[in-house]
């Protein structure tokens, strides 16, 4: 029966860029710099996308483009293939031979068991299902997944995103890049005073303070190339430094370095879940910063397994929450909008950090909900966050740690959606649109309309509350609803 599936009817037109290899560019896996093969390119749209943006791309299909090599490459993409091959050992043949053409990390995606109830399904078959287009699809939890990937190719996988791994062959980049998924951006410390010899090398100098707000702290002559010509002018990396803090003041270089080693707890935490690795397997520029903030590896690993226990224990993410210095506080969950996720207490970014260990980066999420009474994320997306006053809720994925069976549910034309108030809360205080939202919540709280706060949660009441005081929105602004006046 295997001859009447119609494999090559799963290869769809992409207007974008596909996810799985959005991620590898968003993470800065895939770049101008490396070279990628997708291999099962259907009809070969990613690659395409990849060549416009300079990126060195090739692929190959059996059914739409067999007549291109498979070539190695730095980044191997087998997106959505496995799903679709009805044959378990011809599965595992594709994913070997994908694997064999990888350098640096393989991108490997299949559709999740959340999908399976969608409506074109006709029939069981394998172990999987024949929809009603002759395609076949096998579905996997996301641990059934990860479990798959790394009993056949005996490495371990980084959850990237729902139903999408990213497998390393180079270790020492699988640890750069976990590291660097916790570590914060920073602005340099602005100039405060002025130094003569800061402004004749100030090029010089601006190199070595950007190297420092990355890493927080002071680099090995190896690891900055104008490291001879600051001692050259200069004198030390150390002095140099010290005119640095001169011009710009300490107080912000010392917040960096807290940030940094926090940044690196909050890494090492996390490593405990797989394996951690040993010392000597981390990248130089890591082994350098754990003996910079922490003396040694061992206390490194000690606080890290501290701050990763305090995450399991409720009362501690209670008292996290009440005093998390960014998000929305409710009785049962603190709301954040994800670009507020660094300002977290450490804690907090390691209780969501176990979720994001299972699932990855969840597309289009932009507000976490993080539970206090019970061990759970959940990931909201609210489209036009930006634009909407009050935007609704669009869909959510919602992680229970407990048990990681992932829950997904839409409310894309729900008549009477949940909405979002006082946004301003759930963004840092430097987000650009902090003010913008601020002062529309006090205007609102000025009309009353939060009187009844059992009313205004869905859209429906929110109506109903506008309607009764005669008001509306223009953009971020309140104002009087003049057409509520002509019916009156």
């Amino acid at each position: 029966m295997s001859f009447a599936i119609q494999r090559h009817r799963t290869a769809i037109k992409r207007s974008e860029l596909s996810r799985p290899l959005q991620l590898g560019l968003d993470h800065g896996l895939v770049t101008e710099c490396t070279t990628v093969f997708d291999y099962g390119c259907g009809r070969g749209d990613d690659v395409r996308r990849l060549n416009q943006k300079g990126i060195a791309a090739r692929g190959w299909d059996p059914r739409h483009h067999p007549e291109q090599a498979r070539t190695a490459a730095d980044v191997v993409n087998l997106g959505y293939v496995i799903n679709v091959i009805e044959d378990p050992q011809e599965r595992i043949r594709v994913l070997n031979e994908a694997w064999a053409l990888t350098r640096k990390v393989l991108i490997a995606s299949a559709r999740l068991s959340i999908e399976a109830n969608r409506p074109y399904h006709s029939s069981p078959y394998s172990d999987g299902f024949l929809t009603s287009r002759g395609t076949f699809q096998k579905y996997y939890d996301q641990f059934e997944l990860r479990d798959w990937l790394e009993a056949n190719l005996n490495v371990q996988s980084i959850a990237a995103g729902p139903g999408i791994f990213f497998v390393f062959r180079d270790t020492e980049l699988q640890q750069s890049f976990e590291a660097a998924r916790f570590r914060r951006c920073a602005a340099i410390p602005t100039r405060k005073f002025s130094n003569e010899i800061f402004e004749r090398n100030r090029n010089l100098l601006d190199r070595l303070a950007n190297f420092i707000t990355v890493r927080g702290r002071i680099p090995e002559h190896s690891e900055l190339d104008v490291a001879d010509a600051i001692r050259e002018r200069v004198g030390s990396l150390q002095r140099a430094f010290r005119i640095i803090q001169q011009v710009t003041g300490s107080k912000q270089w010392e917040e960096i370095r807290a940030e940094r080693s926090q940044d690196l707890l909050v890494y090492l935490a996390l490593s405990r879940f797989r394996k951690r690795p040993t010392f000597f397997s981390l990248p130089r520029d890591l082994q350098l910063d754990i003996r910079s903030f922490f003396g040694n590896y061992s206390k490194a690993c000690e606080l890290a397994d501290d701050l990763l226990f305090s995450a399991g224990r409720i009362e501690v993410i209670t008292k996290a929450c009440q005093s998390s210095p960014v998000g929305k506080l409710l009785p049962d969950a603190l709301y954040i909008h994800s670009s507020a996720l660094a300002f977290l207490p450490c804690v907090l970014r390691v209780y969501e950090g176990c979720a994001r260990a299972y699932v990855g980066t969840v597309e289009n999420a932009n507000i976490i909900k993080l539970k206090i009474s019970k061990p759970q994320i959940s990931y909201l997306y609210y489209p036009g966050f930006d634009r909407s006053p009050h935007p609704a809720l669009a869909g959510s994925l919602v992680v229970p740690l407990n048990t990681f069976r992932i829950k997904y549910a839409e409310y894309f034309g729900s008549s009477n959606p949940f909405i979002l108030h006082r946004k301003e809360t759930l963004v840092a205080r430097d987000h650009p649109l902090h003010q913008r939202f601020e002062r529309l919540t006090k205007q609102e709280e000025r009309a009353g309309l939060y009187e009844q706060p059992q009313l205004i949660g869905t859209k429906e009441g929110w109506e109903t509350a506008l309607k009764m005081k005669g008001l509306t929105h223009s953009g971020h602004r309140l104002i009087k609803n003049h057409q509520s006046k002509q019916h009156q």
